[in-house]
């Protein structure tokens, strides 16, 4: 069956580029060691660390600051990237969306790819200890480990809640942008990285609906392959209820605006509509609305944030 996908919601290309992580072969060997860092993942991971770091200074910190710990969170995201390509090599080659990865096609050896991803965890760490300070560092490796040992290693092909657990790594990045300004966190950071946290699930779910036949040929038991659609869909609207509730949580514990407020109820309606509404309408390019939404979501609520702050 042929799935024609709807109209992406912006930004469309991010949106586009995430449904098809890795279906590109790489040309080259620089391409090739680029594709395992999964550059259009940390794309998004970068689209929250900015936004985190305005929210902490109240304002726009150093450009510099800015850019150096772009570039440290670029590295540790991308070296633990690699090294999930490199633990999953194996199930890599039976998903139609993922052989075509250097280490499937044999455009980089195993060991390499490890070296390399160690080399830029190492990396990462030293260039946001120097250009911050040590606990932002910290923080990035860290979340590059539970990464791996936790999600990777041990959820990923262990448990249903795979996703759940292993999305924490996945909302460190705006604890590494708030500590790199402010050497410490606080419940404002707290409440973004829960967002994230709760926001993980339902997006990737969305996706996993499309792709279900091949984790189930791979035997990762993700939610969609291990329960029905319908209870799927349900457990991904009320996710989408959690990050609504916790969005708004933001307003009095950061003393949010009207630009955020509105924006995070608008687009928490929006999400949630669209999550359970799914449930009517169970297909494929249905899932596939859901899941460039939930990009736009993250997208926008971010941006909303870092506005409200910019122009008090």
């Amino acid at each position: 069956m042929r799935v024609v996908l709807s109209r992406p919601f912006v930004p469309s290309r991010l949106a586009k580029a995430f449904s098809h992580v890795g279906s590109r072969p790489a040309r080259t060997t620089i391409g090739a060691y680029v594709a395992l860092t999964k550059p259009r993942i940390i794309e998004l991971l970068l689209i929250t660390t900015i936004p985190a770091m305005v929210l902490a200074k109240g304002g726009w910190p150093d450009t510099w600051l800015v850019v150096w710990t772009v570039i440290g969170g670029s590295l540790a995201a991308g070296g633990a990237n690699a090294i999930n390509m490199y633990i999953d090599r194996d199930i890599d080659q039976l998903m139609a969306r993922t052989r075509s990865r250097p280490l499937v096609t044999g455009k980089v050896s195993p060991r390499n790819a490890l070296v390399f991803a160690i080399a830029l965890e190492v990396l990462a760490f030293v260039v946001l200890a120097l250009s911050s300070n040590v606990l932002a560092g910290t923080l990035a490796v860290s979340a590059t480990l539970f990464y791996v040992f936790v999600y990777s290693l041990w959820l990923k092909r262990t448990s249903r809640q795979n996703i759940v657990i292993g999305g924490a790594a996945g909302a460190a990045p705006v604890l590494v942008g708030w500590a790199s300004v402010t050497d410490s966190l606080s419940w404002s950071a707290v409440v973004l990285f829960l967002v994230i946290f709760l926001w993980t699930p339902p997006h990737f779910w969305a996706l996993a609906i499309r792709h279900a036949d091949e984790y189930k040929a791979a035997s990762v038991p993700m939610l969609p392959v291990v329960e029905t659609t319908a209870r799927t869909v349900r457990t991904m609207g009320w996710y989408a209820v959690a990050v609504t509730v916790t969005s708004l949580t933001l307003i009095p514990v950061n003393d949010m605006g009207v630009i955020y407020g509105v924006m995070s109820a608008v687009l928490g309606i929006v999400f949630i509509a669209l999550t359970f509404g799914l449930g009517k309408a169970p297909t494929m390019s249905q899932a596939m609305r859901v899941f460039t939404f939930s990009i736009t979501y993250l997208t926008l609520l971010f941006l909303a944030a870092m506005i409200d702050v910019l122009v008090r």
